[in-house]
C-alpha cells in the first residue's frame, strides 16, 4: 500500500497540484490557518473530492473550530480520527489530534497514554521528542508521546507541526514521517512524501 502523507497545509491545500498517486492519503493536521469554520469546510470539500481509495485526517492546533465537533456526513472512504482508530485493508490506524485545551489541561498526555498496542500506523499532529522536531536549536516534541511510541512500536508514525523538521527517519521498529508541507515561513508548499507500506 502507498500512503501519501501531508500535514500543515494551513489553508493552502488548493495550491497543491498534481499530488502523487497513492492508495491512501493522510493529513496529520493544521489544514486551516485561523481555525475558522469556513476554512475547515473548504478543506473538507477539497479533501473529500480527492481521488484516493482511502482518506484519513486529524486536527492540529490551528484547527480549533473542530474541538468537540461531531463530524458526520463524510463519504464512506473519508475518516476523521479523534483519539480513535480504524482498520483499513488489515492495517490498524490510530489518530490523536492536537487541541490547545487538551494541551493546557494535561489531557493530551493522557490521550498519548491510551494509544493501543497493535497500532500499525499512528497519526498525531505533534512529533515525539527528538524525532524531526527541531526548529533552530530547540526540540519541540512530546516526551510523553515518545515514551508511548517506544512501547507500542507502530510501524509508521505520521505527524507534522514543526515545519522545519520535515522529513523521514527510520529506527529499528518505526518509520517516522514529519509531513509538514508548508515551509517555516508559511510561503512555500513542498511536495508531500509517498510512503511504501
Amino acid at each position: 500500500m502507498k500512503i501519501l502523507h501531508l500535514s500543515d497545509t494551513h489553508g493552502s491545500h488548493r495550491r497543491l497540484r498534481s499530488l502523487p498517486e497513492a492508495d491512501l492519503i493522510v493529513h496529520s493536521g493544521d489544514f486551516t490557518m485561523t481555525g475558522s469554520e469556513q476554512e475547515a469546510l473548504d478543506f473538507l470539500n477539497w479533501f473529500c473530492a480527492l481521488d484516493y481509495r482511502h482518506k484519513i485526517f486529524i486536527c492540529g492546533n490551528h484547527d480549533e473550530c473542530l474541538f468537540g465537533a461531531n463530524i458526520t456526513g463524510l463519504d464512506d472512504n473519508v475518516h476523521y480520527l479523534c483519539n480513535t482508530g480504524i482498520e483499513l485493508e488489515g492495517i490498524r490506524f490510530y489518530g490523536i489530534p492536537m487541541f490547545m485545551a487538551d494541551c493546557e489541561t494535561g489531557r493530551q498526555d493522557r490521550h498519548y497514554a491510551e494509544i493501543p498496542f497493535g497500532t500499525d500506523v499512528l497519526i498525531t499532529h505533534a512529533p515525539p521528542f527528538g524525532m524531526l522536531d527541531r526548529d533552530h536549536d530547540r526540540l519541540y516534541g512530546s516526551k510523553a508521546l515518545l515514551s508511548r511510541v517506544t512501547l507500542v512500536k507502530p510501524r509508521f508514525h505520521l505527524f507534522g507541526h514543526i515545519h522545519a523538521g520535515r522529513g523521514v527517519v527510520r529506527t529499528a521498529s518505526t518509520l517516522f514521517s514529519n509531513g509538514a508541507v508548508m515551509d517555516a515561513d508559511y510561503v512555500v508548499l513542498r511536495t508531500p512524501e509517498v510512503l511504501e507500506w
